[in-house]
């Protein structure tokens, strides 16, 4: 069955580069999530409510809106940017994992909160992707962190820790339907 383009055009292998720098770049992550939380908003919005320096804001909001992730929705002074939310499901050798909004925004604290990027630099992505998935549990209150840990094969305290670093996050993106 075909499916309609995203609404920028691009189609999602085009917008995977972006997307990849989006999961190895906080700023740009928290630009995106900021947005898509926020918007529509003006770059002197994002400089002024995120602390990104003018340049900075305004070369990765090109390369968002370049690849379709975000677009002027006030063509006069000062343009106003709004993001669509994406959901990229990768496959490799069995193994599926889904970027979304909620995982774009998890990468996005990670400049800001320790625990998030220490459990990065243990875990990985991928890693991170599964916290989140019990972290949406854990704010519904159908797992605790003794489950989670379990599970994730970690000590309680490190589960503790990361579903706490999350919950923001798991809370945050319940609207979009799938947190994970």
């Amino acid at each position: 069955m075909a499916q309609s383009p995203p609404r920028s055009g691009r189609p999602p292998i085009q917008q995977l580069q972006t997307v990849a720098d989006l999961l190895d770049t906080p700023t740009l992550a928290r630009l995106y999530a900021h947005i898509l939380q926020h918007g529509p908003v003006t770059v002197s919005e994002l400089v002024d409510e995120l602390d990104v320096p003018q340049g900075t804001a305004y070369d990765y909001m090109q390369n968002l809106e370049t690849a379709g992730l975000v677009e002027k929705v006030r063509e006069q002074r000062p343009y106003e940017y709004d993001a669509e939310s994406i959901t990229l499901t990768l496959s490799t050798d069995g193994e599926t994992q889904t970027i979304t909004p909620a995982l774009i925004a998890a990468v996005a604290r990670r400049d800001q909160d320790e625990d998030i990027d220490i459990y990065i630099e243990r875990h990985g992505l991928d890693g991170l992707a599964v916290a989140l998935e019990y972290a949406s549990e854990y704010v519904d209150g159908t797992v605790n962190h003794r489950i989670a840990a379990r599970e994730l094969d970690l000590s309680p305290l490190e589960a503790e820790i990361i579903l706490q670093a999350l919950e923001p996050v798991a809370t945050e993106y319940a609207d979009f339907g799938r947190v994970y």
